[in-house]
Formats: C-alpha cells, structure tokens, sequence
C-alpha cells in the first residue's frame, strides 16, 4: 500500500469515527487526488480552522474555483458547518476530509466525475 493509500484509508477512518459518516471511497480517492502534494506536507494537509484567512482561502480556492459556486455567506456557513461535524476541537482537520464533506455538502460529485 503506498503512502497515498494510507492517507485515504486515514482520511475514511476520520470520516468514520469524527464525522459519524461512511465515505464514498472513489470520492474521497479523488478529491484526496484533487488536493495534489499539499496531503504529503504536514501543514498543507490540514485546515486552521481557527484562522479567518484559512477559511478564506478554502471558500475562495476550493468552494469558488474547484466548485464552481457563486460566493456568498453560504459558502462560509457551509465551512462552519463542515468543521463543527469534524469537531471544532479537533486539532488535525484533514484538508482532504473537509474538502469532501463539502463535494458532499454542496451536491457537487460531478465535479469530480
């Protein structure tokens, strides 16, 4: 099993145990793919939730660009949401798995058809 791999099986487990959630493997496969190196970099590979600009960066980069969504207050909305499943005092929020709550949140598979 290659690093990759593992990370996803890690990532499933999350959504498992934190998220109360059974995750689509071939979603969660590709958007971990969809993430790029940043899985591999121990700061990149998780979300400050903590940190407006983090957030920001996630609604603007992901929710706006990946997505396709129009901007507005339901993108963060949907963020917050997103991270009081994970758990708000959970420290490793895994990009991958708020990244996919979200594919999930908003209906948006397709783009990752």
């Amino acid at each position: 099993m290659g690093k990759r791999d593992e990370l996803i099986a890690k990532y499933a487990e999350d959504l498992k145990s934190k998220c109360g959630m059974t995750p689509d493997m071939a979603l969660l496969t590709k958007v971990t793919i969809g993430c790029g190196p940043a899985i591999y970099n121990d700061d990149a590979s998780t979300v400050a939730a903590t940190q407006a600009s983090e957030l920001e960066t996630v609604k603007d980069n992901f929710l706006v660009k990946k997505l396709g969504l129009a901007d507005g207050p339901q993108l963060m909305e949907a963020i917050n949401a997103v991270i009081d499943t994970y758990g708000r005092s959970e420290r490793n929020k895994y990009r991958a798995v708020v990244y996919y709550m979200l594919v999930k949140h908003f209906g948006k598979e397709s783009v990752y058809g």
